[in-house]
C-alpha cells in the first residue's frame, strides 16, 4: 500500500555549515557556525537568505526541516526576524521537525529558545544547553511552560548508558534524547544498540553516517561505519513515530547531492520496515 512518507524526513539546516565558505570550511565547525550567524542577522536581507534556505531543502524533495541556531539564532533574532521566517515557512508549505541549538547558559536564554521553537511550529530542541547541569528545575519548568521538549543530542557521550544517566527521571516527560547516530559512530558504539537501549527516550533522531571510528567525517549513507539499515529498523522495534532527520555536513563539498543519496535510501528502507508515522 503506498504511503506518504516526506513528513517523515526532514533536512537538517546544519547540512549547510559550509556553505558560507564556498563549501571549505577549513577552521572547523565554529568557523561555519560564525559565517553563518553573520549571514543570516541582517533583518534587511533575512527574509531572502532564510526562503534560499528552505527553497534548497524544497527543491531537493524535503517539504520538512530543522532549522540550526545560526538561521534563526535566539540570541539575535527580533519579533520582525521571527514573522519573516514564518511567512518564509508558510509559502513554501514548510514544517519544521526541531529547533537545533546549544541553548545557552542562563534562564533568559533558554526561555528565548523556547520561544523560538514554539514560534516555529515545533515543539522539540535537539541539542545541548548547559543549564541543565546548574539549574535542572527551571530547564523543566521552562520546557513545561512552553509545552516542549529537550531532545539531549549525544556528542562526547561514548555509550545510551551515559545519555540516559543526563537524561534522569525527574523530568515528567518533558527531557528525551536526540540521537546523533554519528556521533555514536564517532565513540565506537552501536548507533542502532544505542536506539534500543534509549527506548522511549528517544525525542528525535540525527541520522547520521560517518566514515571512520575516532573521527566525524560525515557521509552519505551506506559510504561510513553506521549501521543506517538496522538504525531503521530498532525505530521501527522501539515504536518511534517522529520525524528522522538526514544529516551530512561535509567540510569540503556541498553536501546536496549525498544528501539525496541518502534520502532516496532512507524511503525505500522505511518502505521495507513498514514504519508508522504521526
Amino acid at each position: 500500500m503506498e504511503r506518504t512518507v516526506n513528513n517523515n524526513i526532514s533536512f537538517m539546516g546544519a547540512n549547510l555549515v559550509a556553505q558560507q565558505l564556498d563549501w571549505n570550511m577549513t577552521e572547523g565547525w565554529n568557523q561555519g557556525d560564525s559565517a553563518a550567524n553573520d549571514w543570516y542577522r541582517p533583518i534587511s536581507t533575512f527574509e531572502e537568505r532564510f526562503d534560499a534556505f528552505v527553497q534548497s531543502a524544497v527543491h531537493a524533495g524535503f517539504d520538512t526541516v530543522d532549522v540550526w541556531h545560526p538561521q534563526l539564532n535566539y540570541e539575535w533574532a527580533t519579533d520582525e526576524h521571527i514573522t519573516g521566517a514564518q511567512r518564509v515557512l508558510q509559502k513554501h508549505g514548510v514544517t519544521v521537525a526541531s529547533y537545533g541549538s546549544s541553548y545557552g547558559d542562563t534562564v533568559k536564554k533558554f526561555r528565548r529558545a523556547n520561544e523560538i521553537a514554539k514560534a516555529l511550529g515545533t515543539n522539540i530542541l535537539g541539542g545541548q544547553t548547559p543549564l541543565l547541569f546548574s539549574d535542572r528545575t527551571s530547564v523543566i519548568g521552562i520546557l513545561k511552560e512552553f509545552g516542549n521538549v529537550l531532545g539531549l543530542e549525544n556528542h562526547p557521550q561514548k555509550t545510551a548508558a551515559e545519555l540516559l544517566d543526563e537524561i534522569g527521571n525527574d523530568h515528567d516527560g518533558v527531557i528525551g534524547a536526540t540521537v546523533d547516530t554519528g556521533w555514536f559512530g564517532t565513540q565506537g558504539f552501536d548507533a542502532a544498540q544505542a536506539l534500543r537501549e534509549l527506548g522511549s527516550n528517544v525525542f528525535y533522531v540525527h541520522l547520521k553516517d560517518v566514515r571512520a571510528v575516532g573521527a566525524h567525517d560525515t557521509c552519505a549513507y551506506g559510504d561510513g561505519i553506521v549501521p543506517i539499515e538496522d538504525c531503521v529498523r530498532a525505530l521501527n522495534e522501539i515504536g518511534y513515530d517522529r520525524p528522522i532527520s538526514i544529516e551530512h555536513e561535509p567540510e569540503h563539498y556541498n553536501p546536496f547531492p549525498e544528501v539525496l543519496r541518502s534520502r532516496a535510501r532512507l524511503l525505500k528502507l522505511l518502505e521495507e520496515t513498514e514504519m508508522s508515522f504521526t
